[in-house]
């Protein structure tokens, strides 16, 4: 992405070329052809167009190779139009799936456009080439540009966050994230390149190109220099070549570039993250380590090589793969360039030396080799040249640093010792040292740069933060880095997606707009937590630090810890791979990444050889020393090796405050990041790495997909298309907009949100284009720019006006004098020619004498002066006038000067008479204060009496309480002690349950002792249930007496605190009563001062005074109140969520009605009809549609709807009106056409014909093709009946199978009952130790609470002793008895082994089955994933038509617009409409009419052929008599008279023909018209044909919804039918285990018969040990009594906890029952839409039933458990910020406390003042008693009226009490609602069947009307046969008659013939034709002759 300096043209990868976008071809191709993706494995999508679909699967052809292939519904996704090809902003695709945003992406990346916008982030391809789009005149072209206004670019995104950061002065952050080789760092560089020259001062600009000049600069540069120089060091020292890329960097960085106010950058800082340190060591094959290796290596001269000690390139064991080099780069020049900046930044040549010598010290680090000595594992070293060169370089002593290699000091214990090291352990200590010297060089060179770019004194306002991170890793081995960068990702992530979506939505909410929080899916807090959590349970990192302290620890046990605490996380999953290659397996965000935990413990220690750190802290040179500084915080390798235990943990306890492990500093450094780049506006990018060829113009679709489903690009943009991106307050959005509404908004004052209400109504703005909040209104993405493009407009129109009226002015004024100078030219004309022709004129000469001489000339000018005189004195007066007024107004200043004056003279009047007022009150208040002291110091004695009282009270409570403690704590280790013995006991009864099997026979012998036993054992328990009960009643009644205790306590510190401060001021009063008496005289002067004071001071007094007594008791009333208030809140919300989640639903099932209501609409007006019974029906159908209207807008109010009503009637009767227009313009045209000759129209009807019949074949095709989708619909249909069908008898043999499972259970279980009897008879012993150990706890227990007992204990320890030994000698009895029966239970076992054998087959067979079972739930699932799949589609169909819901409506709003005009347009075109339709009436009877005249003229036509074929046949015999005639020559004379006589009759019949054929002709031009008529009622049928067609498609489509819901409901049966299976397998495992449990209890008996005889030695000694216990148990009494406190408090919380999780239980079951209600009444109008189906309801219900009953077994404990576990979390988080409220409280407590303490301290000051004037003013201040009397009137009256208002409160709490009742009341109400719609629903699909029924009815008539049509072509295709051979003979009649031969008719038929033809008849009698004859016979032989 490197500057170009070629001379190609930079707008061709900025600028899309719009002529190709907009060709017409490829819309109509797209339109034409329905094309749409499907998926590819090598393209990822590929273009193809559907041709046919056959259920769930699609028939379609790739566009590229014509190739048809079958494709699930499923896979196919939607393809946009052509004009939305390589759009900038993909948030405009109306189709938003994958693979247009790939398509999209792919096409703008082949031109050449690199950046796309990606809603609000821009995605970035790496073209692998430089592109000219990065110089400084690009820069220029974008600066000061909006994002819209330009094409997308990195640039555009650096100006947008420059503008931001200046105007809103707001921190901002560029994020570039992406993986290895994706453009980050370049894509970096260039946003630093563009701050650099849009931020820097003038005189940085200047020099601005100073880094490119070859020579080195000697002075420091600017800062903006320095800046850009940083990047080359920084890639230097940290990128190197990988596979992926040539310039990988190897770390993560963020660099903060600082401005000022002005904009200018003022500094810098650059903090870095993970560098890859590993690399310095070792390399994969084909990469290279850190650049500046090779750089120093074939850069440096021959002398510094000399003092770097640097050798060749494979010289170096640490440089893996030798030099490979980087195509077009030069590491020579590059060295050369990382030296310059250096110099730039302003390093000192000492300091660049040192860090190369440090580079070189890491290169033979690698050098140094060691060898394993022959007869021990101990290293040594044979050569120590290289050794020598290290040391000599970092400035060490060698023999030092190989005996701190080979032979460490390592510390045991105190002492140190020195540890020979093996090989490796050396091999690894120095890659470590190699590794770590570079990593601290790194650092330190981040730090001077920092140093540098920070030198500035000029303050930061305002930052730029640019992230350089590497992207998400998944590799085939994924370490402990990968881990770190994974964790990074996920955190940033959650910023995006935390600023995209949840903090976008939170504002909209927090701004009251309605809108429905979106969950996309992306919580990344568990996977997070996993990572980081520190505690309960312990995530990867805390497990890791956990590990790594621990002595003995590896990286197995690790990965064991992990798996045991994180096992069953939802985002932890064990490895798919083998354990070999993978330990555990996170899911992440982007994926499942398998980690293997090899070294992870040593990566996250980073352990050293602290030897050789010492050595190197020590160094002589400096720079090392330096850089080694903080060796105190290292790991040795003696704690990794794990020598000793000890010796490991006497280094942790020195080093545990001073060492972290690599994972809590990266786990730091990156909460820091994470806390700046929440404090700024994230700006993101994504950087996408098309290939890893590195291939320019070579994109590879799956992986750029991959990383786009990574980043979450589609989500982005749904959110932005969803959302309001674009939101302006409403006082800068009615500023900056007014102009566009200048008469909306009123003058004087207005509301901003009222005034931005009335400009958008006045802007026309689709109400989904906006929303209006509290403080904004927000915006759709592209609104603002459209309102910016028309104020644009509007300003240039504004500005246009002003300078066509300045110039309109200009050139009036231009031409008005031109005008008068045209006028002067004529008066001068005129007057120069009146002269030239008077001049000579005697009379004229005389005129011009005389006139001066006369006095009329001269009084103009007396006029002249006399006006000016006039002039002058106006002026005086003026003058005169403007004086007089200035003196009044002088004048009446000084009145109102005076006036205030006299009122300020008045106010110092009154003020002195207030002042002695205020005198006088002081006085009384005095006396008023000194009676309250008498007052107080009475209550003070009162209160020392109470609080005597109380004291003793609460000294006897103390001592209840001890006693009440005692007794609990004796209890509570009772208590502790017995389940210890339980816990034993239980361990005991394991090991005797072995001998179950062996012990079988003595079930007989031991009944009656066993049921002995239970009841002791009932007993027992019983005692046990009574102490817990006793133990938790005197839990509560301590903690009651616990908080009466706190509570008096705090009262009585309060009190002493209180009775203390009065004393003390008591004691100063009268002290100082002494000394002021002496200084009233003094305090005279100073009382005017003290009066004010005083007075301010009585106020804030006598306030804080009432307010604390107040707060005190409403504090104590309203922290009750509160507690209520929480609780029932809690329940309320509860309720009201449960309330919220059914109203949700209902609105869902009222939004479903509507939809189905208006797709009933758009059917009924479809399917209207032209003929009259349909009119009939389309009227009926309007009416039944008005109906549903009116009820469906009382329910729903919802004003859109009927909007869309409107403008769809509109639009159809627009469609109507201008088919209409159309069909007669169309039937006009077709009249005109009509007058031309017959021939031709002949011809025209023949082709009509065959185009009508083709027609007919067409419409017939796809009528056929019609009823067979139908039929396929049908099939379908059936077809999901019968897998219904058969899931159902696949769930009764599942049922039978689950029988089987049962019965084989029930079996196991009797055997289970045997073995338990066995048991009991081994229990009926144990119970017997029981007994005894129950007594010896009992006795152990009254010994500690009972010391002085202890002789008498010990005689009954003696007692049961003596009785132990009895029982023993009985049970010795018994074991020899059991011994005998041990022979007998071994012949049994013998019989078991067969039992055995047979389950073992049925085990076999229920393995089978399992397996089968196993299949059919991969089949199912599937299936399951096809259905995800279609549903993942719908969702995404279903955005794409919500995006154009929001075109349709802003299209919808601009035909609002033009609504206006179209209504007057409306009467016009109705009143045309209504004369069409007479006219098309008109038409229809005539088409009638025609059509039955045709059927007669078909007949006529029929009889006319049949006389034609006579006439021919009479022609012909006639011209044989006429040839006959011309041959003869004989008898002529006496034929001609004959001849003439047929002549005649032969030429009458000629012109009855021709009558005849006129005639013929006006009928064909009648039928003619008649058939055109025809034509356009058979258009009208099409079209109606097609309208039905569509109604049927769209029922089809109805039908296949219903479909799917009964497919998801057979999922939901198919999951319970898997859960079912779930819980057989687990009983099977269980039985299993159970066999294999018996088999080895038959073999453990034997030992446990031994045990137990041991077990009764032990006894004994346990006896002598339970006296040493007493003695530790006194001791352990004390540490009981401390652990009982914190117990208690515990239960205390407990309890509290219980509680509430015992309210919150009741409360999900009764959402559970009312979800339980929703579901039952689901089902039943299920079943009452489905009333077809009974049957197979039936099914349903009945397999329901059964699932429901296995649900509820299994629901209740799983769901229990998960509401208990996730209610204990909550109710910790409560008790948590309880806990913090607490404190809270506490310390608002203690600041009222002080200021309480601050104001009687003022009180304190007031009292000795008031005692101080006391004396003086006595006598004068009896008056103000009075008025102190009436405050305290005025105290009791507000006491009363907080009375009042504490009443008020309480009736406040029991209104807020009925609200609730109201709002219950209200959710009832919502309910029934819910019942009505569901009501209305059924009624609804009854109304849709009788209209179903009505469509049917339509479509027989429409069958029928199509039958009457068919049989009119037949007749029609007759008649033009006809008229065709009509038309020939005409023809061939017309020519033989122009030819003028004779012509001759003969008849062989007898009989008169008529032949009929419209009224004209041709009668031909028999005796004529016999005539006729009877002379051609005569002829015949006269010519023979």
């Amino acid at each position: 992405m490197a500057q170009r300096s070629g001379l190609e043209d930079p707008e061709r990868y900025l600028f899309v070329d719009r002529a190709v976008i907009y060709n017409p071809a490829t819309q109509a191709d797209w339109t034409a052809k329905k094309l749409v993706w499907i998926p590819s494995e090598r393209h990822g999508f590929e273009a193809a167009s559907i041709k046919e679909e056959r259920g769930d699967e699609v028939m379609v052809e790739l566009a590229e190779n014509g190739k048809k292939a079958m494709v699930n519904k499923d896979d196919i996704q939607k393809m946009n139009p052509p004009k939305f090809s390589k759009v900038e902003d993909m948030a405009e695709l109306t189709c938003l799936n994958e693979a247009s945003v790939l398509h999209n992406l792919k096409d703008r990346y082949y031109s050449g456009l690199i950046y796309t916008y990606s809603g609000l982030f821009c995605v970035v391809i790496n073209p692998y080439k430089n592109l000219p789009i990065y110089s400084e005149n690009i820069i220029e072209m974008y600066r000061g540009k909006k994002r819209h206004e330009m094409p997308p670019h990195i640039y555009a995104i650096s100006e947008s966050a420059y503008r931001c950061m200046l105007q809103d002065r707001e921190d901002q952050s560029i994020l570039c994230t992406g993986e290895s080789g994706a453009g980050k760092t370049e894509n970096t560089k260039k946003v630093i390149q563009y701050l650099a020259h849009v931020a820097s001062s003038h005189k940085g600009r200047k020099d601005h190109n100073i880094p490119e000049s070859p020579k080195p600069v000697k002075h420091q540069g600017e800062l903006e220099r320095q800046l850009l120089q940083a990047n080359p060091i920084l890639e230097s020292f940290g990128n190197a070549k990988t596979v992926k890329n040539d310039n990988s960097s190897r770390f993560g960085k963020f660099i903060r570039i600082n401005f000022d106010v002005t904009g200018y950058i003022v500094g810098a800082n650059i903090e870095t993250y993970l560098l890859e340190k590993s690399r310095a060591v070792r390399q994969a094959k084909d990469e290279r380590t850190f650049h500046i290796f090779y750089q120093l290596l074939s850069g440096a001269g021959e002398h510094l090589k000399s003092d770097l000690l640097l050798e060749g390139f494979n010289n170096y064991r640490f440089l893996s793969n030798g030099y490979i080099p980087i195509p077009g780069q030069q590491d020579k020049d590059n060295f050369q360039e990382t030296m310059e900046a250096m110099h730039i930044m302003g390093f000192s040549h000492e300091e660049i030396l040192s860090m190369l010598k440090v580079v070189s010290s890491v290169l033979q680090f690698g050098n140094i080799s060691f060898k394993k000595e022959r007869n021990t594992d101990q290293a040594s070293m044979p050569e120590n040249t290289v050794a020598q060169k290290l040391c000599h370089l970092l400035g060490m002593n060698v023999m030092e640093f190989t005996r701190a290699i080979l032979t460490p000091r390592i510390k045991v214990g105190r002492d140190y010792v020195q540890k020979a090291q093996t090989k490796e352990q050396a091999d690894f200590a120095v890659e470590a040292l190699a590794k770590a010297t570079y990593e601290r060089l790194f650092r330190w060179l981040v730090h001077r740069i920092n140093k540098a770019l920070d030198r500035t004194k000029r303050q930061g306002a305002s930052f730029i933060g640019i992230l350089d991170i590497a992207g998400f890793e998944i590799f085939e081995l994924n370490s402990f880095e990968q881990l770190c960068i994974n964790y990074t990702n996920e955190k940033l992530q959650q910023l995006f997606n935390h600023t995209m979506f949840i903090l976008e939505q939170e504002e909209y909410q927090r701004e009251g707009i309605e809108w429905n929080f979106i969950d996309f899916g992306l919580d990344l807090q568990p996977c997070i937590d996993l990572i980081e959590r520190p505690a309960n349970p312990p995530g990867v990192l805390a497990l890791l630090d956990e590990e790594c302290w621990f002595p003995k620890a590896t990286d197995k046990t690790f990965v064991e810890k992990l798996v045991q605490e994180q096992g069953s996380h939802s985002k932890f999953q064990k490895p798919r791979q083998l354990k070999d290659k993978a330990d555990f397996c996170i899911i992440h965000y982007a994926g499942k990444v398998d980690y293997k935990a090899d070294e992870w413990l040593m990566k996250n220690m980073d352990p050293l050889n602290d030897n050789v750190a010492t050595l190197l802290h020590q160094s002589s040179d400096r720079f090392v020393a330096e850089l080694w500084k903080d060796v105190d915080r290292i790991v040795g390798l003696d704690q990794v090796t794990g020598m000793t235990e000890t010796a490991f943990g006497s280094a942790y306890k020195t080093k545990k405050g001073m060492f972290r492990t690599v994972g809590q500093l990266y786990k730091e450094s990156l909460t820091k990041l994470m806390a700046t780049l929440r404090n700024t506006n994230p700006n993101f990018v994504r950087c996408i790495i098309p290939n890893h060829e590195k291939r320019a113009g070579k994109l590879d679709p799956h992986l750029v997909l991959d990383q786009l489903r990574c980043n979450g690009v589609l989500e982005g943009i749904r959110i932005c298309r969803q959302g309001f991106p674009n939101r302006i307050v409403f006082q800068e959005f009615r500023q900056r907009y007014e102009i566009l509404t200048p008469n909306a908004i009123p003058k004087g004052f207005m509301d901003g949100k009222q005034a931005c209400e009335r400009m958008i109504r006045a802007l026309e703005l689709d109400p989904n284009l906006y929303r209006i909040g509290q403080s904004k209104i927000f915006f759709r993405a592209g609104v603002l720019a459209h309102l910016e493009e028309e104020r644009d407009l509007k300003i240039t129109d504004i500005i246009i006006f002003f300078q066509a009226v300045c110039r309109g002015y200009l050139a009036r004024k231009a031409f008005a004098k031109k005008q008068q100078q045209l006028s002067a030219l004529k008066v001068l004309q005129r007057n120069c020619a009146a002269y030239l022709k008077l001049r000579h004129w005697q009379w004229w000469r005389v005129f011009t004498k005389v006139k001066p001489l006369l006095q009329v000339t001269r009084q103009e000018e007396e006029l002249q002066a006399k006006d000016e005189e006039l002039l002058k004195v106006k002026e005086k007066q003026t003058k005169v006038e403007g004086e007089l007024e200035e003196m009044e107004r002088k004048h009446q200043q000084l009145l109102e000067e005076k006036n205030i004056l006299a009122e300020q003279l008045q106010a110092e009047t009154e003020l002195f008479a207030e002042a002695e007022e205020m005198r006088a009150r002081l006085a009384a208040k005095k006396q008023e204060l000194e009676e309250i002291l008498h007052d107080l110091e009475s209550r003070v004695e009162e209160e020392e009496e109470r609080n005597q009282i109380l004291q003793n009270e609460k000294k006897k409570m103390q001592a209840h309480i001890q006693d009440l403690e005692e007794q609990l704590d004796e209890e509570e280790g009772a208590r502790q002690k017995l389940q210890l013995e339980k816990v034993t006991a239980e361990a005991k009864i394991k090991k005797m349950e072995e001998e179950i099997l062996l012990l079988e026979d003595q079930n007989s012998k031991f009944t009656k002792e066993k049921k002995l036993m239970e009841d002791r054992i009932a007993e027992c328990s019983s005692q046990l249930a009574e102490e817990e009960e006793k133990a938790k009643n005197l839990a509560k009644i301590r903690n009651k007496q616990e908080v009466m205790i706190s509570d008096l306590e705090e009262r009585l510190k309060k009190e002493e605190k209180t009775r203390q401060e009065l004393e003390k001021a008591k004691r100063k009063l009268d002290g100082e009563t002494t000394d002021l008496q002496d200084q009233i005289a003094e305090l005279q002067a100073q009382i005017d001062e003290l009066k004010i004071q005083l007075a301010k001071k009585e106020e804030e007094l006598q306030g804080a005074l009432a307010r604390g007594d107040d707060e005190t008791l409403h504090k104590n009333n309203a922290l009750k109140v509160v507690r209520e208030l929480q609780a029932q809140i809690a329940e309320l919300q509860e309720d009201f969520e449960s309330e919220k989640a059914s109203r949700n639903k209902a609105e869902k099932q009222k939004r479903d009605l509507s939809e189905e209501l208006e797709a009933l609409k758009t059917e009924l007006e479809d399917t209207l009809d032209t003929t009259a019974a349909q009119q009939e029906l389309r009227t009926k159908r309007e009416q039944e549609v008005a109906e549903l209207k009116k009820a469906l807008e009382e329910e729903t109010k919802n004003h859109e709807v009927q909007i869309q009503d409107m403008r769809q009637r509109h639009a159809s009767a627009l469609e109507e009106l201008s088919e209409q227009l159309e069909q007669a313009k169309r039937f006009k045209a077709n009249l005109e056409k009509n007058k031309q000759g017959l021939e031709t129209d002949n011809k025209e009807l023949a082709c009509e014909v065959k185009v009508l019949q083709q027609v007919k074949a067409e419409s017939e095709h796809k009528r056929k093709k019609l009823d067979a989708q139908v039929q396929e619909l049908h099939a379908k249909v059936s077809e999901g009946d019968r897998l219904r069908v058969e899931l159902a008898e696949k769930a009764n043999k599942l049922q039978n199978e689950l029988d089987n499972v049962s019965t084989l259970l029930e079996e196991a279980e009797k055997k289970g009952i045997k073995f338990a009897k066995d048991a009991s008879s081994l229990e009926s012993q144990l119970q017997d130790t029981q007994e005894l150990l129950q007594e010896e706890t009992r006795q152990k227990l009254n010994l500690s609470s009972r010391i002085r007992q202890l002789e008498e204990e010990k005689n009954s320890l003696q007692e049961q002793q003596e009785e132990e030994e009895e029982a023993r000698k009985n049970l010795e009895k018994q074991v020899l008895a059991l011994q005998s029966q041990l022979t007998d239970t071994k012949k049994k076992v013998d019989d078991d082994l067969g039992t055995i054998e047979s389950l073992e087959e049925a085990k076999k067979k229920l393995l089978k089955d399992v397996e089968a079972l196993s299949q059919r739930l991969e089949e199912k699932a599937l299936a399951y994933d096809k259905l995800e799949k279609t549903k993942n589609r719908l969702q995404q169909e279903l955005d794409d038509l919500m995006v154009d819901l929001d075109h349709q409506r802003q299209i919808v709003s601009n035909l609002e617009k033009k609504q206006k005009k179209f209504d007057q347009l409306l009467a016009e075109e109705k009143n045309i409409s209504a004369r069409y339709a007479e006219e098309r009436d008109r038409a229809e009877a005539e088409a009638r009419e025609k059509e039955t005249k045709a059927l007669s003229l078909a007949r006529a036509l029929e009889e006319a052929l049949e006389a034609k074929e006579e006439f021919e046949r009479q022609n012909k015999q006639l011209r044989a008599d006429m040839e006959d005639l011309m041959s003869s020559k004989d008898d002529v004379g006496k034929n001609v008279h004959e001849l003439e006589k047929s002549k005649r009759a032969l030429e009458q019949q000629v012109e009855e023909m021709r009558t005849q054929l006129e005639e013929l002709e006006d009928e064909l031009q009648a039928t003619e018209d008649a058939k055109l008529r025809l034509e356009v009622n058979m258009q009208a049928m099409r079209a109606q044909f097609e309208r039905d067609l569509q109604t049927r498609d769209e029922q089809n489509e109805e039908k296949k919804r219903l479909l799917i819901k009964q497919v998801r409901e057979l999922e939901a049966e198919l999951e319970d039918e898997r859960k079912q299976r779930a819980l057989a397998v687990a009983s099977k495992k269980k039985m299993e285990i159970d066999l294999k449990d018996l088999e080895a209890q038959i073999e453990a008996a034997n030992k446990a018969r031994d045990e137990v005889i041991k077990q009764l030695r032990k006894l004994q000694a346990q006896m002598k040990d339970y006296q040493r216990e007493l003695e530790e148990a006194r001791a352990s009494r004390d540490e009981i009594f401390a652990q009982s406190k914190e117990s208690e408090k515990k239960l205390k919380s407990l309890e509290a906890e219980i509680l509430q999780l015992q309210e919150e239980l009741a409360s999900s079951e009764r959402a559970r029952r009312h979800a339980e209600q929703e579901r039952d009444e689901l089902a039943d109008e299920i079943a009452n839409s489905a009333s077809g189906k009974s049957a197979l309801l039936d099914e349903k219900r009945r397999l329901e039933a059964r699932i429901a009953q296995l649900e509820e077994e299994l629901e209740e404990e799983q769901s229990n458990m998960e509401l208990l576990n996730d209610r204990f979390r909550k109710t910790t988080l409560q008790v948590d910020t309880l806990n913090a409220e607490l404190a809270a409280e506490r310390s608002a407590a203690q600041k009222s406390d002080n200021a309480r303490q601050q104001l009687e301290r003022q009180n304190k000051e007031l009292k000795a003042k008031l005692q101080e004037l006391e004396g003086a003013v006595k006598s004068k201040f009896k008056a103000t008693i009075s008025a102190l009397e009436a405050k305290i009137g005025q105290l009791e009256e507000q006491l009363e009226q907080e009375a009042k208002e504490r009443a008020a409160a309480n009736k406040l709490v029991r209104r807020t009490e009925k609200k609730l009742k109201e709002i219950f009341m209200q959710v009832e109400d919502e309910r029934r609602h819910a019942d009505q719609y569901k009501e209305q629903m059924e009624k609804a699909n009854a109304r849709m069947k009788q209209l179903k029924r009505q469509l049917e009815e339509a479509e027989e008539e429409a069958t029928r009307a199509n039958a009457s049509r068919r049989k009119l072509q037949r007749e029609l295709d007759d008649a033009t046969e006809a008229n065709e051979g009509l038309s020939r003979e005409v023809s061939t009649l017309k020519n033989r008659l122009r030819r003028g031969g004779p012509i001759s008719f003969s008849s062989s038929r007898s009989g008169r013939r008529q032949l009929h033809i419209e009224g004209a008849s041709l009668e031909l009698s028999d005796d004529d034709t016999e005539s006729k004859t009877s002379d051609v016979n005569e002829t015949q032989p006269a010519q023979s002759e």
